[in-house]
């Protein structure tokens, strides 16, 4: 069975995915298939906007929506989490560094280390000299990444993946595929794992 996770960094909620996945991967046996979109892409594309936008003037949502996260966060021990002070931040160069990355063979490293220096030691992950020293510091070829984002296939690659990822139905991040099932959100995770394994 095939299983997507549709990301963009720029997501608390897909970080939070991210650092849960591995479980739901042991305890089923699937292996989640990574794909890079750009939400700002997705948002455009669909019409929509961030949740901080589309509930500003709603009393009472916003601070619902906090206190929802933060039992999420106690629930799952997720204690490494830290809000952004640069919230929301432009994900496009990272998001085609994610291409890249993808393309030559350092994934997996790339997305543990984007996410952290998003949302456990977080960084205004905007900024080239910001990014460069983050990806250094983990270990990896800041400058390299840099360079290979210019690339017109990095380019090409994001913008076809966020454009297939809205055609299957696609309107934020992170969204799941199981099949050809959608399920949206964080809290869908669990109904995610239950799909994989048929219950």
């Amino acid at each position: 069975m095939n299983v997507e996770f549709h990301f963009d960094f720029g997501s608390p909620n897909a970080y939070f995915c991210h650092k849960l996945i591995p479980e739901v991967e042991a305890r089923t046996g699937a292996a989640f298939d990574y794909i890079p979109v750009l939400l700002g892409g997705v948002f455009k594309m669909t019409n929509n906007q961030s949740p901080a936008l589309a509930f500003a003037g709603i009393k009472n949502k916003q601070e619902y929506s906090r206190l929802e996260t933060q039992r999420f966060i106690e629930k799952h021990k997720l204690t490494a989490f830290k809000r952004n002070p640069d919230f929301p931040v432009n994900t496009i160069q990272i998001m085609r560094g994610a291409v890249a990355a993808r393309i030559d063979g350092y994934f997996t490293d790339y997305v543990d280390a984007v996410f952290q220096h998003m949302w456990e030691e977080p960084k205004k992950m905007d900024e080239v000299d910001v990014i460069r020293a983050a990806l250094d510091a983990s270990g990896l070829d800041g400058e390299k990444t840099l360079a290979r984002i210019q690339d017109q296939e990095v380019k090409d690659t994001l913008l076809q993946n966020t454009e297939a990822s809205v055609a299957r139905g696609t309107f934020g991040s992170p969204t799941f595929y199981v099949g050809d099932e959608i399920y949206f959100g964080k809290d869908r995770l669990r109904d995610v794992e239950e799909a994989i394994s048929g219950s």
